[in-house]
């Protein structure tokens, strides 16, 4: 059952790094680097079997096969956006072309119509023979008007006198009238097109109008319709061929990132920050296997030792080379090294599961946190090491008010249980152990004193390391698992608390643990 129990724990224990390990073995053996993220890890297939036959894959070619369909795609992005911002420019530079155009259309012709104007008016005599003059005058397209001073139409080239009402209160004819030239430009509602007119007063009192129709606005737009579709298209065209260029050139210096040695000189600038951080996680991955390997060999060791002394004394029972008077002796060995194989075991499994928490931010794997008095717990953990007190010749004093925090009520009192449990194992006969709760600032806090055998400077950054021992030779002799205050670390750190140890050599160890002021539910004095 132990070693079932131990098995699972350091399941649980190397998971992750186990899962890391594999990925950068297996990336090796096939000849490329471990994935950077989970997008790469989901398209890690294809490079490993292109990496394995020795031809590297183009930039274009990786970042094609890997742009699964749902997902986001740097190239589409690109091309959306090129392609919009392209086509809405080109559409608004036709409009803005086609606009200028009818307007300097209508103007050029206005100015033509006047030129007309002043040369047909010097041809003119101001007698009856005009119109005849004017029948025969070749304008072009212009249409030709003479109207009398009350504005009856005399002569139209393009249409009947007899059916064209007055034009007195046209204004290009009023204006001729008033000022001797005038002109007007109306638009078609039924055509789309502009009406130009142009009109001066002849020597005998009438009017001569020249007319031109030109393409209006909507009619101007209308003939660029095509053109501006055929040219959003090839902006289309363009920005999609560009767009999978500036890809596959932006793309390329981050391929080229060595997830397992990133140099942040042989990429973008911009990308100096992922570059660090990617080589902040390589170092965290390197840690974490390194632990692991740490952990997994000081687990074996830890255990040799028991199953040794169990497997030797159960053999020296069972083959009848113990003397029936040692054999009670024998099977105490048996029983207290079974006992440390199951603290062992516990302070394992309790570790593992504050590893998981830790790593999927669910705080529910350990329980629900409930209000907690750590005075009346911390009470309880001194009734419990009483009689360990007692044996060790140490006198344990558990002191304090109630103070009521939030908090896993089983981690809080591994807490408290084994920062007295470390206390009285390093200690002397005669000394004293002093757990208290007290309340400063605001904040819960958690004092453990003692006057044992105290911590060296040099280690004293290192006792809440898994299996560290101060003296390894003298360690095995008072017990533990080493792993008690690597629990205590973990279940501060659960808690939000902060650590704080002040020990000297010889005189003794203190260790406070500072609870938020958040955690207090009540403090009763």
């Amino acid at each position: 059952m132990a070693e079932d129990a131990f098995s699972d724990a350091i399941s649980n224990e190397s998971e992750t790094s186990e899962q890391v390990t594999l990925a950068h073995d297996d990336a090796a053996a096939n000849g490329t680097s471990a994935p950077a993220d989970d997008a790469a890890e989901e398209a890690d297939a294809p490079a490993g079997e292109d990496a394995s036959e020795g031809e590297p894959e183009p930039a274009s070619a990786f970042r094609r096969a890997r742009t699964p369909r749902g997902r986001k795609s740097l190239a589409r992005r690109i091309f959306v956006s090129l392609a919009a911002v392209s086509a809405i420019a080109a559409v608004a530079v036709l409009v803005i072309a086609s606009l200028v155009y009818q307007k300097s259309g209508v103007r050029d012709a206005g100015r033509m119509l006047e030129t007309e104007c002043a040369l047909v008016k010097t041809s003119m005599r101001g007698t009856q023979s005009d119109i005849i003059h004017l029948t025969n005058l070749d304008l072009g397209e212009a249409r030709v008007t003479v109207v009398s001073p009350d504005g009856t139409v005399l002569y139209d080239n393009q249409n009947s006198v007899d059916s064209m009402p007055n034009h007195a209160d046209r204004p290009e004819i009023a204006g001729a009238l008033e000022t001797g030239k005038g002109s007007a430009e109306r638009d078609s509602a039924t055509s789309g097109k502009v009406e130009i007119y142009r009109a001066v007063r002849l020597e005998n009192g009438n009017v001569l109008r020249l007319a031109v129709d030109r393409d209006g606005i909507k009619a101007a737009l209308g003939h660029d319709v095509l053109l501006a579709v055929a040219v959003v298209t090839a902006v289309v065209l363009v920005c999609w061929a560009v767009s999978r260029l500036i890809v596959d050139r932006l793309v390329e210096p981050i391929l080229d990132i060595d997830p397992s040695n990133p140099d942040p000189e042989g990429s973008y600038v911009e990308l100096e920050p992922l570059v660090e951080r990617i080589d902040e996680q390589m170092g965290e991955l390197r840690g974490a296997d390194l632990m692991r390997r740490e952990f997994t060999s000081n687990v074996t060791h830890e255990l040799k030792t028991p199953l040794s002394t169990i497997s030797g004394a159960a053999e020296l029972i069972r083959d009848g080379i113990a003397k029936p008077e040692d054999v009670p002796e024998f099977a105490g060995r048996i029983v207290d090294e079974a006992h440390h194989m199951t603290d062992l075991v516990n302070d394992i499994l309790t570790l593992s599961k504050l590893d998981e928490s830790e790593r999927a931010g669910d705080t529910s794997l350990l329980g629900k946190a409930e209000p907690v008095d750590i005075a009346h717990a911390l009470r309880e953990v001194g009734h419990r090491l009483a009689p360990v007190a007692d044996a060790a010749g140490v006198r344990l004093t558990c002191s304090g008010d109630p103070v009521i925090v939030r908090g896993i009520p089983s981690l809080l009192d591994e807490l408290a249980y084994n920062l007295c449990d470390n206390a009285i194992r390093y200690n002397h006969a005669g000394g004293t152990v002093d757990a208290r709760i007290d309340v400063v600032d605001g904040c819960p806090c958690l004092v453990v004193a003692d006057t044992g055998l105290g911590i060296p400077e040099a280690a004293q950054a290192k006792v809440f390391e898994r299996f560290y021992r101060v003296d390894a030779s003298r360690s095995r002799e008072r017990g533990g698992t080493g792993l008690g205050l690597a629990i205590v670390k973990h279940a501060a750190a659960y808690h939000g608390a902060k650590l704080a140890l002040e020990s000297k050599e010889g005189v003794g160890t203190t260790v406070t643990v500072t609870f938020p002021e958040s955690s207090l539910v009540e403090a009763l004095g």
